[in-house]
């Protein structure tokens, strides 16, 4: 509130200070300006010390007034049949390029959802070969490990029976040799 209070004296200051300046330029003229306004009367009040005084009365409207600021609507030109049909033709052709673009946006989407699927569908294609081939690599792996390792253990049971069957002709030996 104080600072509207102060921006208002600070508006009348500068509003003084133009009016000074207008009555000292033309002084003739303030007299003709005053309750020159339609819709305002502006009476001077006797001059003060610290300058000039107004009273500003306002009007209430009038209904001649309202007359006179009412805007008209300018005068409607005669529209032909051929302008009609030509509007419309126009219409129809903004409708059909309009439905056009949505065909076009529509069969865009349709063929961005197929890519899309495509896509995925050949991933997990592809998602599917690799893992069968690492399945398989890895079975072939397993049976080249199980029968390296029954080789190794068939060698093994050789060597034990070799070693087996060595002993006990080593013994018989003995025992001929003994007996």
């Amino acid at each position: 509130m104080a600072k509207t209070a102060i921006a208002y004296k600070e508006k009348m200051k500068e509003i003084s200070v133009i009016s000074l300046i207008c009555s000292c330029l033309y002084p003739e003229s303030r007299k003709d300006i005053l309750g020159d306004f339609e819709d305002m009367d502006i009476k001077p009040i006797n001059k003060r010390a610290s300058g000039q005084a107004f009273e500003v009365i306002l009007k209430s409207p009038s209904p001649v007034s309202d007359a006179s600021h009412c805007v008209t609507t300018p005068p409607k030109k005669d529209i032909s049949l051929e302008d009609i049909q030509k509007k419309l033709e126009a219409a129809e052709d903004r409708r059909r390029s309009q439905e056009a673009q949505v065909l076009r946006a529509l069969a865009e989407k349709r063929d961005h959802e197929r890519d899309v699927l495509m896509k995925a569908m050949e991933e997990n294609s592809n998602f599917s070969r690799m893992a069968e081939e690492k399945l398989q690599l890895k079975m072939e792996q397993i049976q080249e490990n199980r029968m390296a390792y029954l080789a190794s253990i068939m060698e093994r049971l050789q060597e034990k029976e070799k070693h087996g069957q060595e002993v006990r002709r080593n013994k018989e030996l003995r025992e001929e040799i003994t007996a």
